[in-house]
């Protein structure tokens, strides 16, 4: 797909350190995979947008901000907060408006206000609302958090579902596979957006905990179906949900133990 104009976006102001940051990063997706875009024309040319993506692989987000970026409209992409304390890494997403996020912290709050103020700002905000890669075996979306539902619902901003696909075969997540790094062959990484999520059901609701997690399940489904198509596969009929995963190891676990202390107990009698 041809590149968007910047020409086109009235709020397309990518700054210096943006534009020093794709000089060092482009080079270095375009070596480790044949890159296939897709999707643009679903981005809205001017106003607040928040981008909602899946996550596969810990590169994930240097090919997504490589998409992003081509798109004509810079993407403030949330991330952990740990990486704003890595040596010159910290330094770029400072530089470029990236948002930290502190996990568990009196200071998580401030990512959720300072998108919202992104987003009304006229700016792309990244999501990631599964909160981190995906545990399904099968690398679907799994369940997601609300708070993108959250900040789409406040701010009445359109909802743009984008897909990854290729960057797990690169670096595996969880060091699954033979080998933690596959450079060689090179792989195709694709980055797809699908149309935008229609929330409007929602709209003028009170902000409950049910709204909220529907919400949030219309988002990951439209993540889900840009994913098929570009998959060429169908998703399961249920998403995986990894706290309901680990309820079920912790009740294995236990009966397992139970099991353990059973048998220990019959061969003290036997005895």
């Amino acid at each position: 797909m041809a590149r968007r104009s910047y020409a086109k976006f009235g709020n397309a102001d990518y700054g210096i350190w943006y534009r020093f940051a794709a000089v060092l990063v482009k080079p270095v997706t375009n070596a480790l995979a044949r890159t296939d875009w897709r999707g643009w024309e679903h981005l809205p040319e001017k106003g607040g947008f928040l981008a909602v993506v899946n996550h596969n692989s810990v590169i994930d987000p240097v090919f997504y901000a490589h998409w992003q970026y081509n798109s004509g409209r810079p993407p403030r992409i949330l991330g952990k907060s740990q990486l704003f304390s890595v040596p010159f890494i910290g330094f770029m997403l400072r530089k470029t408006g990236q948002i930290p996020v502190f996990r568990e912290s009196t200071d998580a709050a401030e990512a959720f206000r300072a998108a919202i103020d992104a987003v009304n700002g006229g700016q792309c905000v990244q999501f990631y609302p599964e909160g981190t890669l995906t545990r399904d075996p099968e690398l679907w979306p799994m369940t997601g958090k609300s708070g993108a539902a959250r900040v789409a619902l406040m701010t009445g901003a359109p909802v743009i579902p984008v897909a990854h696909w290729g960057a797990h075969e690169i670096i595996p997540p969880y060091g699954k596979g033979k080998n933690k790094y596959n450079l060689f062959p090179r792989h195709k990484v694709t980055v797809a957006a699908g149309p935008p999520v229609d929330l409007s059901k929602y709209q003028g609701q009170e902000l409950t905990a049910q709204v909220l997690r529907d919400a949030t399940e219309d988002i990951m489904a439209a993540i889900t179906a840009v994913l098929e198509g570009i998959r060429g596969e169908q998703a399961p009929a249920e998403r995986y949900d990894m706290r309901r995963a680990a309820r079920e190891r912790a009740a294995a676990a236990a009966a397992k133990g139970e099991r353990a202390k059973s048998n220990g107990t019959a061969e003290e009698i036997s005895e």
